[in-house]
């Protein structure tokens, strides 16, 4: 790659509201390891905001008018592809929906004059395996094997990665498929770091992050669990409570909110690593946990849930989170639990106020060491600037893209998007949810119809065919309702290890999927080994 000076004939570029990712984690601004080696230096002063002036109005009946670049933007740096007549892919996103459709375009066979150059943009540098993330927490596997490196899994691929933010985006295709007269890519997208990639096929698989900020209180003092740093922060706060808090009367109280797939998973996973040393407390708007969960899958919860004194606390909402030491200051006599003036507890507690959902049952305040948050996610595609001019992207309410069937974004024929950042419904008029089973064959039919659409060929519909539903509940426990088989729920060991061979195969690369196999049989056989002695050592002593 190389810094080249920006064409004064490459239009505008129109900001987002916000500037939007495509992974996980806070630091946006360092690139990825050698990502320096490969440029040369480029302009001394990068702009890091466009200024905008309106372009010489077009003939009547042409394009509308194109924005301009100012002085300062021309100096802005272009990503150099390696080679310019073939096709350009970039990707915006290396979760599920990006790296999996960035894998797949590698596996097919390709015109060697179509074969196209990708781009994978991610802020982090790791891939995450987010339904495994409960796994960090109980110690069963490694960062390693569910967060691998992206200069690992694409080290034998021809697929380039960039660890850098998406700051602004346009896109030329709205006026067509080959884009406006005066331009021969699809668009752009200018990162944060100020280096513009021109792109000829775009892929918006961006994800979503946890949405906090609808209670007061909640984004300054309970913890999201959806990201590899998530899980190190919920990991590294359960082990400063575990080191300080010991004894009969120091139990360590932890509050998850929300009773989806994700708050039972953590509820389960939390509760048997503190055992008789804490008390989880799980509380649920609904009048039941995992109301769209298979019946099976909900049953084996509840008996998971209930063997390990988890306690439920359904038909409740959050009215607002606080800090124990600020109920002190004012002076709020009310809020009493179990007896006791929460206001003289340690200032590292909280309290949470719940208002009943339905009738019959009263407001009631919970103290906790530890809240977790797993209601409600949102997009990381944001919206664009409003304009006159037909620019934008077609977003719903949640800020996610309107996709036709083909996953392509609604009058952009250039731009897919997959994932959590797509609106797709299936055929009976009912949105898509957004988990990782979908954004993996989205990805799949992402990758096969870019092939589709660069060699001149039919788009296929994309299908959504729902395998079933898989649900962590412990070290040597899981649930798993196979959509094959009608009322059957695999439970116990037999579902935790049908759950981990079924992620194995799962996993991004042949040969990350033969080392983590090699890490989890010898784990296996370690335990085996320890449960054999143990075993035989009770059995000794007995005798």
């Amino acid at each position: 790659m190389a810094f080249v000076a920006y064409s004064a004939s490459i239009t505008a570029l129109l900001p987002f509201n916000r500037i939007f990712s495509g992974g996980m984690g806070k630091k946006w601004n360092r690139l990825s390891p050698g990502y320096s080696a490969r440029l040369r230096a480029g302009p001394s002063a990068l702009s890091r905001t466009s200024s905008f002036s309106s372009a010489a109005a077009g003939k009547a009946g042409g394009a509308p008018p194109l924005p301009q670049l100012s002085e300062a933007d021309k100096t802005l740096p272009i990503y150099t592809w390696p080679h310019k007549k073939k096709p350009r892919v970039c990707i915006l996103g290396g979760g599920f929906g990006g790296l999996y459709t960035a894998l797949r375009l590698e596996s097919l066979l390709w015109p060697e004059d179509k074969k196209p150059q990708v781009l994978l943009v991610d802020q982090s540098e790791r891939f995450v395996f987010k339904p495994m993330l409960y796994e960090l927490l109980s110690g069963e596997v490694d960062e390693w094997e569910i967060a691998p490196r992206f200069s690992e899994l694409l080290a034998n691929t021809g697929v380039e990665f960039l660890q850098d933010r998406v700051k602004l985006l346009h896109p030329f295709d709205h006026w067509g498929m080959n884009g406006h007269k005066q331009s021969s890519c699809g668009g752009t997208v200018l990162l944060e770091s100020g280096l513009l990639i021109e792109y000829d096929w775009l892929v918006l698989a961006l994800g979503a992050e946890a949405k906090l900020d609808v209670v007061p209180g909640a984004l300054e003092f309970a913890l999201p669990f959806s990201t590899l740093e998530d899980a190190c922060r919920v990991d590294e706060k359960l082990k400063t409570l575990e080191r300080t808090k010991f004894g009969k009367d120091s139990f360590i109280r932890v509050a998850v909110v929300g009773c989806g797939y994700s708050g039972v998973e953590l509820a389960a996973t939390i509760s048997e690593r503190l055992q008789d040393r804490g008390i989880v407390q799980a509380i649920n708007v609904e009048s039941t946990i995992c109301p769209t969960a298979p019946t099976g899958n909900r049953e084996a919860a509840l008996k998971v849930l209930s063997s390990r004194k988890v306690q439920l606390l359904l038909g409740y909402f959050v009215r607002c989170i606080q800090r124990v030491s600020d109920v002190e200051a004012s002076g709020d006599a009310t809020v009493i639990r179990e007896g006791k003036d929460i206001a003289k507890q340690n200032s590292e507690k909280y309290v949470l106020e719940l208002q009943p959902a339905e009738k019959g049952l009263e407001s009631q305040n919970l103290e906790a060491d530890l809240v977790l948050w797993t209601v409600g996610s949102k997009p990381l595609l944001p919206e664009l600037e409003p304009c006159d001019k037909p620019h934008e992207l077609p977003l719903n309410a949640r800020g996610q893209a309107e996709t036709d069937e083909t996953l392509r974004v609604k009058g952009h024929p250039r731009i897919f998007a997959l994932g959590d950042s797509a609106s797709l419904r299936d055929s009976t008029g009912k949105l898509l949810p957004a988990t990782a089973q979908v954004a993996f064959q989205q990805a799949d039919f992402a990758g096969w119809n870019l092939w589709a659409a660069i060699n001149h060929r039919p788009l296929l519909p994309f299908r959504f065919q729902n395998l079933g539903e898989m649900m962590t509940l412990g070290r040597n426990d899981a649930a798993i309702s196979p959509s094959f088989v009608d009322g059957l729920t695999l439970e116990g060991p037999i579902g935790h290890a049908a759950r981990k061979l079924a992620y194995l195969i799962r996993l991004p690369t042949e040969e990350h999927r033969f080392k983590v196999g090699l890490s989890w049989f010898a784990k296996s056989a370690v335990d085996s080994v320890a449960l054999l002695q143990s075993t035989l050592t009770k059995v000794l002593s007995g005798t």
